[in-house]
């Protein structure tokens, strides 16, 4: 009884909740919306109110669980949320893609969703913005002391391209392979206050840079930094942001727990990486580039033995660390599916496998890159099950 209060305890100090961005599409065309379903939103906004939201291109729409204290109940949710939205997508003929970049999107076709935040948005990023035909998926882990989240998020930074290369699910960009396994993220980093995190070590250094650009009216508030990791405006979290969005279930409840347990990890121990430094961020942008040209293949180097290292070898490391961790917040079987992936590939394989496959054999493109998302589109929403 005693160790079963103490582990609610602790799941209630690092609740998660994942928020997934999708594309909808039209099932029998393949191509990504041009303007949103009016009664495609109505339904599923009907059946899911705040946990469902438009996202700013109308091609889009994106979930939220609530603040989830156990990796089941997460599951739940999220199997709950993708189903839905597929049963309404259905009905209207529609289809929900989960992944990074969808292959028959073309932002010149693309149309805003009327609201204040993207007009500000658009006005300022000027045709970058329009350009942002970008899914991904958020991961909020709450911290019990938030004077600890910038120095957190410093000690964090180190392992964004190992959660990026295992999320990988953007190869394509409007209709072309791109010889990438995650291009989002070289599109998204055309927008500022992307990428990496600053160095910085202390709320003091954060709270600083912030007012300087609020007051220097450049953003209106911190919502406007779209780091890779960043401390939650608005929920006691911190916020992963690198990883593509899963196409399957069980890839982004696997990612979200490995960062489940390396926030409870290096909360618990404040000297992990407590030495990581500008030498290390350098290296960190450069493990980030080949997590995003090869993803799960790519090698990288260890930021403190500046040694090359697999992305097996470096998992290994990882949950050698975090083992405690595991066992304390529940993520056994979750972390254990990141064996899966290494092993059978991310979307992002399975994507390039099937296009060049079918153009092998002597396939049109376009009726490849169909293929393509015919087998997202299924794989998106087979919950609970394994869709190969």
């Amino acid at each position: 009884m005693e160790l079963c209060s103490r582990a609610r305890v602790i799941a209630r100090m690092y609740t998660i909740g994942i928020e997934e961005e999708y594309f909808v599409f039209d099932a029998k065309t393949r191509r990504a919306l041009q303007r949103a379903d009016k009664k495609f939103l109505a339904s599923v906004q009907k059946s899911l109110g705040k946990q469902v939201s438009t996202e700013m291109l109308q091609s889009q729409i994106e979930v939220m669980t609530t603040p989830c204290e156990t990796m089941d109940e997460a599951r739940t949710q999220l199997t709950h949320l993708r189903g839905t939205l597929g049963e309404a997508a259905k009905a209207r003929k529609l289809g929900i893609a989960a992944m990074g970049t969808f292959p028959l999107a073309f932002w010149p076709e693309q149309k805003i969703t009327e609201k204040e935040r993207y007009d500000t948005i658009l006005d300022d990023l000027q045709m970058i913005g329009a350009r942002n035909m970008l899914c991904g998926m958020h991961v909020h882990v709450g911290v019990p002391d938030l004077d600890s989240r910038i120095n957190l998020m410093m000690r964090l930074t180190p392992y964004l391209p190992l959660l990026l290369a295992l999320s990988t699910s953007s190869p394509f960009w409007q209709g072309h392979l791109t010889g990438l396994s995650g291009y989002r993220l070289a599109a998204y980093d055309e927008m500022p206050r992307t990428g990496l995190p600053e160095l910085f070590r202390t709320n003091e250094d954060y709270d600083e840079y912030v007012a300087a650009l609020v007051g220097a009216k450049i953003i209106p508030d911190a919502s406007y930094i779209w780091w890779a990791i960043r401390p939650s405006l608005r929920n006691p979290t911190i916020e992963l942001r690198v990883a593509d969005t899963c196409t399957r279930v069980e890839d982004a409840l696997a990612i979200a727990a490995l960062f489940r347990c390396l926030v409870r990890s290096l909360d618990r121990n404040r000297g992990i990486n407590a030495g990581f430094d500008r030498v290390g961020r350098a290296i960190t942008a450069e493990n980030k580039w080949h997590a995003q040209r090869s993803g799960i293949a790519a090698t990288f180097i260890d930021p403190f033995s500046r040694q090359p290292i697999s992305i097996k070898q470096w998992l290994g490391q990882v949950r050698s660390f975090i083992a405690d961790d595991i066992d304390a917040l529940g993520c056994k079987g979750e972390i254990g599916h990141l064996d899966k992936i290494v092993s059978g590939g991310t979307s992002a394989d399975r994507q390039i496998g099937l296009f060049t496959d079918a153009r092998a054999a002597g396939r049109q493109r376009l009726t490849a890159v169909k293929d393509v998302i015919d087998w997202v589109g299924e794989a998106s929403l087979a919950t609970g099950q394994t869709v190969p």
